[in-house]
């Protein structure tokens, strides 16, 4: 499955056209005669026809300027970074980090200080951009998804770095906004939550939470259009773009290898200052044109990466032939049944050809239990259309992950693409069906799965996004009934800061399946689980909700 995937991108971006070209009649405009150019492949040449060898240029070579962007020093290169500049940093997760680059700044901790680092997220311990945290070269950060980065979580939490934390489409889209020249933009992702109303402090005082806040968040504008609710964003400026990719030509033109894209190619465009490390430096002319991601008008210096390629999370497939072992311990055994109980019915509400997005944990088990006959096409916000099941060992690849940085393949038929024209699929709702885990859940269809204020700082990741057009893209949570101290997770109003606000249209749990009215604000009860009663439900729920006159079993 995997080789086909790599047959089929080799196909579309290796072989060499030699053009030749003859000329039909046509009608202008104005209905008189013209000439239409054909264009003609190799193997439809006239006989005798010579092919232009490798390179793809349909012009003389001295037509090409002459000047090259490679640089044969890193530490030139980058010599131009200072301490205060926004460093745009590509990558998600650890894969597609320009670790080159990154350590070559490293080596610079005592003249250079106090970056804002823009990225997705902060790199994994002393990995991607955890390296300059642990120099104590940032002074903020700007970045979707925090993750286990228990380093920077403890610098957050005790005042100790600055933190913006911003939804994952938006802060690709405020990228966007400023390389394309504009100074903010309205998006639906965020209205009514935290986002909005500006209440996650940016920095805590020392000493954290206890101590106060130091620099509260921004409160944005809003507006509404044809009835919904948007933020304003503003753009965010780049002096500097750390930026890896596959193969870069000696004038800047850059291909990205599968998921390896994801921020970079819109960071580049943003930054006044675009460093690209490349993986392979190849001659001017020998890239497909219709194969560049990124034209060489953004790139302004290149250098060799010489840093290894790092996975993050490595997952592999079951061997087929391996004993299915299930946990010993009766506790483990009850909750994973649970698990699949929960994911196995919310199978049941996706239908053969859908477009779906599983956020991390629980929902990415439900493809296991597809109804027979049902295949979907798989999302992942970081930049798959078409993503597969875990590769075999041998078949591992850095540049192939999922929005949970676990490896992955892709199946026949997929696309990649960059994190905007991702989030342009997710906000447009273009994906059928979003399938989230939850801490909590209003009986008005509020969700909030990303912090616990003052202890627990995961980030908002793509999670506001993809509950930000509920009427195009129906929204089910998974999640246990109730939280590990007992309390009910289904409430009459979240107490935790909201992902989104009315976006939930169904809720299943170990317990119970529930139906959201979100205009309405209510829920009704529509199915049980095996061997659960009315009134243990009602015991368990925070709320008050209808039931079905059809009740049915899970």
């Amino acid at each position: 499955m995997l080789q086909c995937a790599r047959r089929a991108y080799a196909a579309r971006v290796v072989p060499p056209r030699a053009l030749a070209r003859s000329s039909l009649p046509t009608r202008n405009a104005g209905g008189s005669l013209a000439k239409l150019t054909v264009v003609q492949l190799p193997d439809q040449l006239p006989a005798g026809a010579g092919h232009a060898g490798r390179a793809y240029s349909t012009a003389a070579p001295g037509a090409v300027p002459k000047k090259k962007k490679v640089w044969d020093s890193v530490d030139e290169a980058i010599a131009d970074v200072r301490s205060g500049d926004v460093l745009l940093s590509g990558g998600f997760g650890l894969c597609g980090t320009p670790d080159t680059l990154i350590e070559a700044l490293a080596k610079r901790k005592d003249e250079v200080k106090d970056l804002t680092a823009v990225s997705n997220n902060v790199g994994s311990g002393e990995l991607g951009l955890g390296k300059l945290l642990y120099t104590g070269q940032i002074g903020k950060v700007m970045a979707s998804y925090i993750g286990g980065n228990k380093h920077f979580e403890s610098l957050y939490l005790n005042g100790q770095i600055s933190l913006e934390l911003i939804p994952q489409g938006t802060l690709v889209g405020r990228l966007h906004a400023h390389a394309a020249g504009f100074p903010a933009f309205y998006t639906p992702t965020g209205a009514s939550t935290a986002v909005e109303e500006g209440s996650i402090p940016i920095r805590l005082k020392e000493g954290g939470m206890k101590a106060g806040v130091a620099i509260p968040g921004n409160k944005k504008e809003t507006r509404e259009f044809n009835g919904r609710k948007f933020v304003l964003e503003p753009a965010i400026a780049g002096d500097v773009a750390f930026i890896r990719a596959w193969k870069v030509d000696e004038v800047g033109n850059c291909v990205f290898r599968y998921t390896a894209n994801n921020f970079s190619s819109t960071m580049a465009r943003n930054a006044k200052l675009a460093i690209v490390e490349a993986e392979n430096i190849v001659p001017v002319g020998s890239l497909s044109p219709n194969a560049i991601h990124l034209p060489g008008i953004y790139v302004d210096r290149i250098v060799k990466a010489t840093a290894p390629k790092q996975i993050e999370i490595l997952t592999v497939a079951t061997d087929a032939n391996a004993k299915d072992e299930k946990p010993a311990d009766p506790a483990k055994k009850a909750a994973l049944e649970s698990r699949h109980r929960i994911a196995r019915r919310a199978a049941k509400e996706l239908k053969d050809g859908f477009y779906v997005n599983l956020g991390i944990g629980m929902p990415t088990l439900v493809p296991e239990f597809l109804p027979p006959g049902v295949k979907v096409w798989l999302q992942s916000e970081n930049g798959v259309l078409g993503m597969g099941p875990y590769p075999p060992k041998d078949k591992v690849d850095a540049d192939i992950i999922n929005a949970g940085k676990e490896t992955v393949t892709l199946l026949p038929g997929s696309a990649v693409f960059d994190s905007y024209e991702s989030f342009a699929m997710i906000r447009g709702g273009h994906i059928d069906v979003a399938i989230l885990g939850a801490m909590q859940v209003s009986q008005a269809g509020d969700i909030a799965n990303f912090m616990i204020p003052g202890k627990l700082v995961k980030g908002i990741g793509g999670a506001m996004d993809l509950v930000s057009n509920p009427d195009k893209t129906k929204v089910i949570v998974v999640m246990e009934h109730c939280a590990k101290d007992g309390s009910p997770k289904i409430l009459k109003q979240c107490e935790l800061p909201l992902t989104g606000a009315r976006t939930v249209s169904q809720i299943i749990t170990e317990l119970a399946v529930f139906d959201v009215d979100r205009h309405a604000g209510e829920l009704t009860l529509t199915e049980l689980a095996e061997g659960v009663t009315l009134d243990e439900v009602k015991a368990k729920t925070g709320c008050e909700f209808k039931v079905s006159s059809q009740l049915g079993k899970m």
